[in-house]
Order: C-alpha cells, then structure tokens, then sequence
C-alpha cells in the first residue's frame, strides 16, 4: 500500500458509519458505474420527484417503517 492510500485510508475510518457508508458508495461508482436506467425508470423517478417536491406524497422515516416491519415479522406465526 503506497502512504497516500494508507493516509487516505486513516482519515476515512475516523469519519461517522453514514459519512463511511457515502464515501464507498461514492468510491465504488468510480470503478463499476451503474448501468444506465431504462427511459421509462427515469420518467418515473423524475415524476415521483415531483410529487414530492409538489407535497403530493406522504414520507415516512426508514426507523418507522423497519419498526413497523420487524414487528410484522415478530408477530407473524409460521403455523398459521
């Protein structure tokens, strides 16, 4: 390992799991890019932007809506 990526390396574990999370995801478009989206994948992002931008659509934090699905799954009996 060269030192410039072994100082690279050090500064990036001293960042926080979200700002670690971003940076490989950042790093790793670099080496295998997404493949383009389909035109009609785009127009529906681009519309679904839109609604929420405009207040058409109603969010939900992630933690709310894991919580709601573990206990979905806590409570589903496999019997039944």
């Amino acid at each position: 390992m060269s030192v410039q990526f072994q100082a690279v390396q050090a500064a990036a574990l001293k960042l926080s799991a979200q700002e670690r999370a971003e940076l490989a995801e950042c790093l790793i478009e670099t080496v295998l890019p997404a493949p383009p989206l389909h035109p009609a994948w785009e127009a529906e992002i681009a519309r679904r932007i839109a609604d929420m931008d405009a207040g058409l659509t109603e969010s939900y934090p992630a933690e709310e809506v894991m919580a709601e699905l573990r206990a979905m799954i806590e409570a589903h009996d496999p019997k039944a």
